[in-house]
């Protein structure tokens, strides 16, 4: 069961040295290969590393998107992500800002289309990275940077709603950023990803990975070195022989 590049379209488009095949990516862990693989665990064998959907070579964050992604596309369209599985390995960053900025640009892909609910944390968990992002810079938190108005634009009842509930919460507008990127990031990105999958819309599929293509650039213009930009080579082809036969 691998999928030919060519069915997905403009998948192959700028990526010059794209394999023909792509193999078969499945939701999940797998503990070897031959249960399956999802997209870090594809990742991490790519980058030389032990087995493992948590591998050093990508940035955490990432990471966790790239995992939710992978988990909430529908199997009809998840081989496709394939393509994307290179360009995460070696994309680590040290810049603090990064994790907000990926937490709040995924939130933006979601908000319009999600179900008021979740409208309500995301709008929350934007708001709380434009604070992190406000402690980093030394900027007034109650001045929003340009992009998470741009982001809560499209939800004003969910952003009154947030706006509310972080005054309660947060009264001095504070924000352990640590804390936020261990516990409350992931989820976030998690709430993301799979609200997009649940929502009434004939394309999420389309959306899941358009939001994994923005993180990926967002994440490489943080980077603390180029990575690697090559698809394909002696891993790429193990990888497709790893799924031939699922």
């Amino acid at each position: 069961m691998v999928q030919s590049s060519t069915s997905s379209g403009s998948s192959r488009r700028g990526a010059p040295g794209a394999p023909g095949l792509l193999p078969v990516l499945s939701a999940g862990r797998h503990r070897s290969p031959r249960r399956g693989a999802c997209f870090m665990e594809m990742a991490s064998y790519l980058a030389g590393e032990r087995w493992s959907d948590h591998p050093a070579c990508t940035h955490p964050l990432l990471a966790s998107a790239a995992r939710a992604v992978n988990d909430a596309t529908s199997d009809a369209a998840r081989s496709r992500l394939a393509l994307l599985v290179p360009s995460v390995v070696g994309l680590t960053s040290s810049d603090p800002h990064l994790g907000p900025r990926l937490v709040r640009a995924a939130a933006r892909h979601a908000l319009p289309v999600v179900a008021l609910e979740r409208q309500h944390v995301l709008a929350t968990g934007v708001l709380t990275c434009d604070r992190v992002l406000a402690g980093l810079d030394g900027r007034d938190p109650a001045r929003l940077e340009e992009e998470t108005r741009e982001a809560l634009a499209p939800v004003p009842e969910a952003r009154r709603w947030a706006e509310a509930f972080s005054r309660e919460l947060l009264p001095d507008g504070a924000v352990r950023r640590r804390t936020f990127e261990r516990e409350a990031a992931p989820r976030l990105l998690v709430l993301t990803a799979s609200g997009i999958a649940a929502a009434v819309v004939p394309d999420a599929d389309e959306r899941l990975h358009a939001l994994l293509t923005e993180l990926v650039g967002l994440a490489r213009a943080h980077a603390d070195a180029p990575p690697a930009a090559a698809v394909g080579g002696a891993r790429w082809d193990d990888v497709v022989g790893m799924t031939a036969s699922r």
